[in-house]
C-alpha cells in the first residue's frame, strides 16, 4: 500500500506542475467488486484523497458500480469551473441609468 500512495502522490505532484492550473482531478479506487484482492480499503483511500483535497469513488468496470457516477462527477466539476471561470473573466459593466427621474441636469435626459 505505501507503494500506491507514493504512486499516486508522484502522480498528483505531477498533475500540479505540469497540467493547467486549476485542473480537476479525481482519485479512482478500482475494481471495488473484488473485496479477496483489495490493496487499499476504501477508508484509506477516502483519507488520501481528503489529504490531497480531491474527491474519491470506488468503482468496478465489472459490475458497474459508480463509473457513470465517476464520469458525470467530473465532467460537471469541469462544467463549473469553466463556467467560474468565463463569469471571473468577464468585465463589469458601469450601468448608467438613463431614465428621467435619475438624470437631472444631464444633456441625454430627452434623448431616451
Amino acid at each position: 500500500m505505501v507503494k500506491i500512495f507514493a504512486d499516486i502522490r508522484t502522480w498528483f505532484s505531477n498533475v500540479e506542475q505540469h497540467a493547467t492550473e486549476g485542473v480537476n482531478k479525481i482519485l479512482i479506487g478500482n475494481k471495488c467488486d473484488w473485496e479477496e484482492k483489495r490493496a487499499v480499503s476504501m477508508e484509506e483511500g477516502q483519507a488520501l484523497a481528503d489529504e490531497l483535497d480531491i474527491p474519491f469513488l470506488e468503482v468496478s468496470a465489472k459490475t458497474n458500480v459508480n463509473v457513470e457516477k465517476a464520469f458525470y462527477s467530473l465532467a460537471a466539476d469541469i462544467k463549473k469551473r469553466i463556467i467560474d471561470t468565463q463569469q471571473q473573466n468577464q468585465p463589469t459593466q458601469n450601468n448608467i441609468p438613463l431614465t428621467n427621474e435619475q438624470s437631472n441636469n444631464q444633456p441625454w435626459k430627452n434623448c431616451c
